[in-house]
């Protein structure tokens, strides 16, 4: 089953290589990211991963994976920051308070369409000044939404988390897995969803 990564994402690519799955092709959605005028935030993140994955479905043959990632401070968006100012200020933003990261996932193979949205709750620790200077300077923060990455040299700033880890990265490995498997596509040693 020929598998299409709709994301140019290398840490997505990364996420799935460790469940040994690895795409046929990616192919980035080249679709207008800006949320709608009092857009929700789960329904923006939901709308944005089925946009991609039937963007490119509809060129495409065989099974689309699309995500999509944001951050949420209280009902506010926070997206790929644009420059070193809005990083910082992102930063300031979230600096000893507690934020959502949530993730959508969508599948799509043939006209259908499975979808899962996975929420992650972190809280940061109170950043100094120089914490903010010193990541904003690591230019860490580009491409990533909220500002950071909790895979690299945040992880220092989150203390407590609930949810998904891999989700805040920009994958949920345990749904994706799932949806994926719904579709016929197996990491070479089968995955199991587990219930209790």
């Amino acid at each position: 089953m020929r598998l299409v990564l709709a994301s140019a994402s290398p840490r997505r690519l990364e996420l799935l290589a460790q469940i040994g799955i690895r795409p046929d092709a990616i192919i980035p959605a080249d679709i207008d990211e800006n949320p709608r005028k009092d857009e929700a935030p789960r329904a923006y993140v939901a709308r944005m991963a089925a946009e991609k994955a039937a963007c490119i479905a509809a060129a495409e043959p065989g099974v689309v994976l699309a995500a999509d990632t944001t951050v949420v401070a209280g009902r506010r968006i926070l997206g790929k920051p644009e420059d070193e100012t809005q990083a910082a200020a992102f930063l300031r933003l979230l600096s000893g308070r507690r934020h959502l990261v949530l993730t959508a996932v969508t599948v799509q193979s043939g006209g259908q369409a499975r979808h899962r949205l996975v929420e992650t709750t972190l809280r940061f620790r109170p950043l100094s000044g120089a914490d903010i200077a010193a990541y904003v300077a690591s230019g860490e923060w580009r491409g990533k939404a909220g500002g950071y990455g909790i895979q690299g040299r945040a992880a220092a700033f989150a203390p407590w988390m609930q949810g998904s880890f891999t989700g805040v990265v920009g994958l949920p490995l345990a749904e994706t897995a799932v949806l994926l498997e719904s579709f016929g596509v197996r990491a070479p040693h089968g995955i199991r969803e587990i219930t209790q």
